[in-house]
C-alpha cells in the first residue's frame, strides 16, 4: 500500500471513529443552542410571516366599507342656556356647500397634495413608509405623527370618527385601500377636499374660501390654497385671527412648507414662488345666534369644557345641552355700562386711537365661583376673539396685592430685617435701585414721583408706588411671589421672567384669571377657579364640572389683610373714583408700560369684577397704546376701566347698602412716623358721580369695630424669632458703574397705577 494510500486510510477511520464524551455525558452541540438552529429561525419567521398575512386578509375580509358617510349623521346642534335655563343660543348647523374638482383651480388642488401626500397619485391607498415613520417618531418623542395618506384622512372624515384608537386605526387602513381601489384619484382628493374642517364654523373648501377671504373657491389663488391648506392642520390655533404669535409663526412656517413642496414637485417654479406674498385672511363673521355677546360666551364655554378633557371633535358633533353659569340680567347690565362708559365716548371711524381700543370683562359671584357675566368685546363680527379670555396683554400694577400676599403668607423681612406688614417702613424715592437682587432695577414711579423715604406699604399700595414694590419683591423672593401667584390662580406661561420687574406684572394674564385671584382674597384665601360652565349634559357622554371652591391657598388672616389694604386703596388712593356709600369695596389699578394696557380690579363681598382696556392695532397685527382714547390723555385703570365697574357694580348691587367685609386682618405695628410727602398736592375735586354720590369713607366691619389694634388670628402663626434672616440682613445696594438709561431700555419705564 502507498503512501497515499494509507493517509486515505487513515482519514476514512477517523471519520467512522465515534466521538469521546464530553465531560459531563453530552456527546452533541450542547444548552440551548440546538433549540435555535438557523432553520428553526427561518421557520419561525416565516411562519410568523404567514400569520400576519393571513391576519391581513382576514381584517380585509371583515372590515367593509360603509355604504354611506356618517358625517351628516353625526352632526347635530349644540344648545346653550342661560343660567336660568332659557335658550342663549344654538349652534351646529353644517356650513358646507360640495363643489366640484373641476370648480377647483388644478393649483390649489396641488396645494392640499403638497401639504398632506405629495405621493398621492402614486400610492395605493396607504403609505407604508409614512406609517413606520409617524410610528417612529411618536416613540422617539417627535410627537404623535400619523403618517396618514389624503385616502386615509378622507374616510376618517368622511366614514369614520377623530378618536385615536387602534381599532379606528385599523379599519381606517382596510377600508382606505378598498376605497382606493374602488374610487379615482380625483374623486378622492374632491372628497378630501369638501369633508375637511377649516375653523371659523366652515366644511369643505366652498366654506373655508368664503369664510377666510370672502370668494368663491374658482377664484382662490394659489397663496391663499397654500394657507387653507396648512390651516387643516390646527384650524383654531392657526386662524389668523385667532392666532397667538407663536401660531401666526408656525402656520406662515408651514405655508412657506406647502410652497416649497410645489416647487419640489414641479407644481409651481421658483420665480412664481419667490414672488409669493402671505395672503393675510379677512375678518371672520359670526354665524347666526352667534352676534353680540353670545359667541363671546359660547367661546368660553366651549375652551372650558376642552379644558376638562372633551375634544374639539365631540364639541363640533353636536348633542350637547350646555348649561352656563351666566345672569341673563347681570349680563345686560354689564353689557350697558360698557357701552356707556366706554363706546359712546369712542369715535371709532375718525379717531385713530379709538378704532384699536379693546374691552375685556369678567365678574364672579365670590361665594360660588360662578362667572355671571362677561364682555368680550364689540362683537364676533368687529372683532373674533374675546378679549376676557385673550393672553397677550400684562395685568400691571393689579398684580401688587399678590407681592404683598406673598409677603404676608411667608413672613417675610425687608433687608435690615423687619417683617413686612401693611404699616411696614418702605422708601418710595422715583428710580431706587433695589437692594439685595443680583439684577440691576431701578423703577420710576408714574410722573417719576417720589414719595420720601419712609412711606408705609398701605401708602405704597395706595398710590402704586413701583419703587417700594420692587424692594418688596427681592425681600420675598421672585420665586417665592410667583408661586404663591400661581397658587391663587395665575398660569405659568412663557416670558414670565423672575426678575424684579415681575413686581410691575410683567406676565401675561386673562381677566378670568384675575377676577380668580381677586374672588380668592374675597373668599378669604380659599382658591376660587372661575368657572361659566354649569353643566354639560349629552346622550352618548359624560362632563363632570370642576369645583370652582378649591383648597385653602392663603390664611385667611393673609387674605383679609390684603383686602384691608385694597380698601384703602378706594378710600384714599388711585381707586377712590369707585367710592360710594352704596357699597364696601376693595380694589386696584393697573397700566401697563407704555399704556398699552389698563385694568381696574374690584370686589364688594357679594361680587368680583376685573374689566380691562387693550390698546390694539386695527388690523390686528400687535399692541399699540391707549393714550388719547376718547380724546382724553392718558386712559390709565382709573380711568374708563373704573367708570364701568362702578356702573355696573351700583347697577347689580340696586344702589343700596350692602355687606360689609368680615376681615380678621393683621395691620402691623407702627415704626416710624410716615415721612411727608414732598410732592403731595391738595386732593383733585371730586368727579361728576361723586358729586351725585356724596359717599363717607366705608364703616368698619364688625370685627375690625370690636377689636382696633387685632392680634394674630389663631388661623396664623407668626414667626416668634425677631432675629432677621442671614440672607435677610442689611445689604449694600448692587449698583453698575453704568446703570442702564431708564429712556433706552423700556423695562424701566414705570406702568402707571
Amino acid at each position: 500500500m502507498g503512501r497515499a494510500e494509507a493517509r486515505r486510510a487513515a482519514k476514512q477511520s477517523s471519520r467512522r471513529r465515534p466521538h469521546k464524551p464530553r465531560p459531563g455525558g453530552k456527546t452533541g452541540k450542547g444548552g440551548i443552542r440546538r433549540f435555535f438552529t438557523w432553520r428553526k429561525l427561518l421557520g419561525t419567521f416565516f411562519g410568523f410571516c404567514l400569520l400576519c398575512i393571513g391576519g391581513a386578509i382576514g381584517l380585509y375580509l371583515w372590515v367593509d366599507e360603509p355604504s354611506t358617510g356618517n358625517i351628516a349623521a353625526r352632526m347635530q346642534s349644540n344648545v346653550y342656556k342661560w343660567s336660568d335655563g332659557s335658550v342663549l343660543t344654538r349652534t351646529g348647523e353644517i356650513n358646507r356647500e360640495i363643489v366640484d374638482l373641476s370648480r377647483i383651480p388644478k393649483g390649489v388642488q396641488q396645494t392640499f397634495i403638497a401639504a398632506e401626500n405629495k405621493s398621492f397619485y402614486k400610492d395605493s391607498g396607504v403609505d407604508v413608509k409614512g406609517i413606520a415613520r409617524g410610528v417612529l417618531n411618536t416613540l422617539t418623542g417627535k410627537g404623535k405623527q400619523g403618517g396618514s395618506t389624503i385616502t386615509q384622512q378622507y374616510v376618517k372624515n368622511y366614514y369614520l370618527n377623530q378618536d385615536q384608537t387602534a381599532t379606528r386605526k385599523l379599519k381606517e387602513l382596510v377600508i382606505s385601500l378598498k376605497v382606493d381601489r374602488r374610487m379615482e384619484k380625483k374623486d378622492i382628493l374632491a372628497g378630501y377636499i369638501n369633508t375637511n374642517y377649516y375653523g371659523r364654523g366652515a366644511y369643505g373648501i366652498q366654506a373655508a374660501a368664503q369664510a377666510y377671504y370672502g370668494v368663491d373657491t374658482a377664484k382662490l389663488t394659489v397663496e391663499q390654497g397654500a394657507y387653507l391648506a396648512a390651516l387643516l392642520q390646527a384650524p383654531n390655533q392657526y386662524d389668523w385671527a385667532l392666532a397667538t404669535p407663536t401660531g401666526k409663526r408656525l402656520v406662515t412656517e408651514r405655508w412657506n412648507y406647502v410652497l416649497a413642496n410645489m416647487v419640489e414637485m414641479g407644481e409651481l417654479d421658483e420665480p412664481t414662488r419667490a414672488g409669493m406674498k402671505f395672503p393675510v385672511p379677512i375678518k371672520p363673521k359670526p354665524a347666526p345666534g352667534m352676534e353680540g355677546q353670545k359667541g363671546y360666551l359660547v367661546q368660553a364655554a366651549d375652551e372650558e369644557l376642552k379644558r376638562q378633557g372633551i375634544s374639539e371633535d365631540q364639541i363640533k358633533a353636536g348633542g350637547w345641552t350646555i348649561t352656563l353659569t351666566v345672569d341673563k340680567k347681570k349680563q345686560a347690565k354689564l353689557e350697558k355700562a360698557v357701552d356707556q362708559e366706554l363706546e359712546s365716548k369712542l369715535d371709532r371711524e375718525s379717531r385713530k386711537v379709538d378704532a384699536g381700543v379693546q374691552a375685556g370683562a369678567t365678574s364672579v359671584d365670590p361665594k360660588t365661583g360662578h362667572i355671571v357675566a362677561m364682555y368680550g368685546g364689540q362683537g364676533l363680527k368687529q372683532h373674533w376673539s374675546n378679549n376676557a379670555i385673550r393672553t397677550d396683554y400684562q395685568p400691571g400694577s393689579t398684580f401688587k396685592p399678590i407681592v404683598l400676599a406673598s409677603a404676608l403668607e411667608n413672613d417675610s423681612r425687608t433687608q435690615d430685617g423687619r417683617p413686612i406688614t401693611p404699616k411696614t417702613i418702605y422708601d418710595g424715592t422715583s428710580r431706587r435701585p433695589v437692594e439685595g437682587s443680583d439684577t440691576f432695577f431701578n423703577p420710576q414711579n408714574q410722573d417719576d414721583r417720589s414719595y420720601g423715604k419712609r412711606v408705609t406699604v398701605q401708602k405704597a399700595t395706595n398710590s402704586s408706588l413701583n419703587s417700594v414694590y420692587a424692594q418688596m419683591l427681592v425681600d420675598v423672593g421672585p420665586g417665592t411671589v410667583k408661586k404663591t401667584a400661581l397658587e391663587m390662580g395665575m398660569t405659568d406661561r412663557p416670558g414670565w421672567p423672575e426678575q424684579p420687574a415681575m413686581a410691575l406684572g410683567s406676565m401675561s394674564a386673562t381677566t378670568v384669571e384675575m377676577a380668580g385671584v381677586y374672588a380668592t382674597l374675597d373668599h378669604h384665601g380659599r382658591r376660587i377657579t372661575p368657572t361659566i360652565v354649569k353643566s354639560a349634559e349629552h346622550k352618548d357622554r359624560e362632563y363632570h364640572p370642576v369645583d370652582p371652591i378649591g383648597t385653602q391657598v392663603l390664611s385667611r388672616q393673609t387674605a383679609d389683610t390684603v383686602t384691608k389694604v385694597l380698601t384703602g386703596v378706594v378710600r384714599n388712593g388711585s381707586a377712590r373714583v369707585v367710592s360710594s356709600s352704596a357699597y364696601e369695596a376693595a380694589a386696584k389699578t393697573g397700566t401697563t408700560e407704555s399704556n398699552k394696557a389698563a385694568w381696574f380690579t374690584g370686589y364688594t363681598p357679594e361680587l368680583v369684577t376685573v374689566v380691562a382696556m387693550f390698546g390694539e392695532k386695527p388690523d390686528g397685527t400687535g399692541q399699540t397704546t391707549l393714550t388719547g382714547t376718547a380724546g382724553a390723555g392718558r386712559a390709565g385703570g382709573s380711568s374708563f376701566p373704573a367708570e364701568i365697574w362702578r356702573a355696573y357694580t351700583l347697577s347689580v348691587l340696586g344702589g343700596t347698602s350692602t355687606d360689609s367685609f368680615d376681615l380678621e386682618a393683621d395691620m402691623g405695628r407702627s415704626e416710624v412716623k410716615e415721612e411727608a410727602d414732598p410732592t403731595r398736592k391738595p386732593s383733585p375735586s371730586p368727579s361728576r358721580s361723586e358729586k351725585k354720590d356724596p359717599s363717607p369713607s366705608p364703616s368698619p366691619s364688625r370685627s375690625e369695630k370690636k377689636d382696633p389694634s387685632p392680634s394674630p388670628s389663631p388661623s396664623r402663626t407668626r414667626k416668634t424669632d425677631p432675629s432677621p434672616s442671614p440672607s435677610r440682613t442689611k445689604k449694600p445696594p448692587k449698583t453698575s458703574p453704568t446703570p442702564p438709561d431708564p429712556t433706552l431700555d423700556p423695562t424701566l419705564r414705570a406702568p402707571q397705577p
